[in-house]
């Protein structure tokens, strides 16, 4: 007997080429089976009419909730919405990393892994009344203490994280980057980097991420925006997915244009993740959540298949997370219950640019190490 069977939804698999009416079962945290007639559960839950896809993966979070300013509960967030892991990307360095870990990870229901920030502190002045770029102070950048919270932490932590730009280094330029890339390297984990105003330049970026790095805020406006003056994709944007960088969409406050989307996926380049940057301030608009950004994505043309596949299997593989992201048998019994609603909806970038749409999606429930999760 399973332990809880979802049927008669509508899977979405993309990892298993797989958009069929089918039942779910999960047993022992686990997905136990799937398919037609799976026999008896403790607890059977009617899903027709809805999608069932693998738990959300959100890439791109800040939730080290009363340890950084910038952190949102995870719990609070993640619930309702039905996300499943939740990747912080970032919000806690090594000098503050085994808190975030004792208060929030071990605390949360949701799962949560890191990006462990390279600068010692995290991000740690991040407000609606003054930022200060924690990547701006190269005496914060110690790569022997980075290297060795990551080792200690390993268990949990995904990947280095760095910030780039005007924000997040000021005028430090490329350096942080190559900080980050040494402890990444040694650490054999990829570096997530986030880019805002030059400097350094998208250029300098591009050329030395590595394969299974991620560029997050990958759909930014200009300045530094993968996008050329005649709307065509930069060469070294191109050149970078084709060595195997990955692409994250990372909307969060100022890093997601409709103008920029629209010219990239009119040339076939869809991010390979789509994620919120939920932090403080963006939880408040214009990206709101995940469910929102992906809606965006709906109502720009993406098809509904890789809108999934972009919150699921290659989440799970862009954070080398191998237990999840698909209903194989035997992984993480996560799922995520949605429906496509109808209506009326407002839709904003981080320009201000507005348009309106007819569907957006709507979490209905979900499902966590195997019980159900509302």
């Amino acid at each position: 007997m399973h332990d809880l069977l979802l049927r008669g939804g509508r899977v979405i698999d993309p990892e298993q080429n797989r958009d069929a009416i089918a039942d779910i079962a999960f047993t022992d945290g686990k997905v136990s089976a799937i398919g037609q007639d799976l026999g008896t559960a403790k607890e059977v839950r009617d899903v027709s009419g809805r999608i069932v896809v693998p738990g959300l993966i959100d890439l791109h979070t800040h939730v080290y909730w009363g340890g950084t300013s910038l952190g949102v509960d995870p719990d609070t967030y993640a619930k309702p919405l039905g996300i499943t892991t939740l990747i912080d990307a970032g919000s806690a360095g090594a000098g503050n990393i085994a808190g975030f870990r004792r208060h929030v990870i071990e605390r949360a229901e949701v799962r949560i892994h890191p990006f462990l920030h390279v600068s010692f502190p995290g991000i740690f002045a991040f407000s609606r009344y003054f930022m200060v770029g924690e990547s701006a102070d190269l005496r914060l950048l110690d790569p022997r203490a980075c290297l060795d919270a990551a080792r200690e932490h390993e268990d949990i932590v995904v990947g280095i994280k760095v910030r780039l730009g005007r924000t997040g280094s000021g005028t430090s330029g490329i350096g942080p980057m190559d900080i980050a890339l040494e402890v990444a390297g040694a650490a054999g984990l990829p570096l997530m980097t986030h880019l805002d105003y030059p400097p350094p330049s998208r250029s300098e970026v591009m050329a030395r991420l590595r394969p299974g790095d991620i560029l997050t805020h990958c759909f930014r406006p200009w300045p530094n925006a993968p996008v050329a003056p005649d709307q065509s994709v930069q060469e070294d944007v191109i050149a970078a997915r084709r060595r195997g960088v990955i692409f994250d969409i990372g909307h969060g406050q100022g890093s997601f244009g409709f103008a920029t989307a629209m010219a990239m996926l009119k040339h076939g380049f869809l991010p390979d993740v789509i994620s919120s940057d939920v932090h403080v301030l963006s939880i408040d608009g214009p990206a709101f959540n995940l469910l929102e950004t992906m809606s965006k994505f709906l109502h720009l043309g993406t098809p509904l298949t890789e809108i999934i596949r972009a919150v699921t299997i290659n989440a799970a593989r862009a954070a080398r997370l191998q237990d999840r992201g698909t209903f194989a048998p035997g992984r993480l019994g996560d799922a995520t219950v949605l429906e496509i609603e109808s209506g009326r909806f407002r839709f904003t970038d981080v320009l201000g640019e507005t348009f309106e749409g007819e569907k957006r999606f709507a979490c209905r429930g979900a499902v966590l190490g195997g019980r159900w999760w509302s």
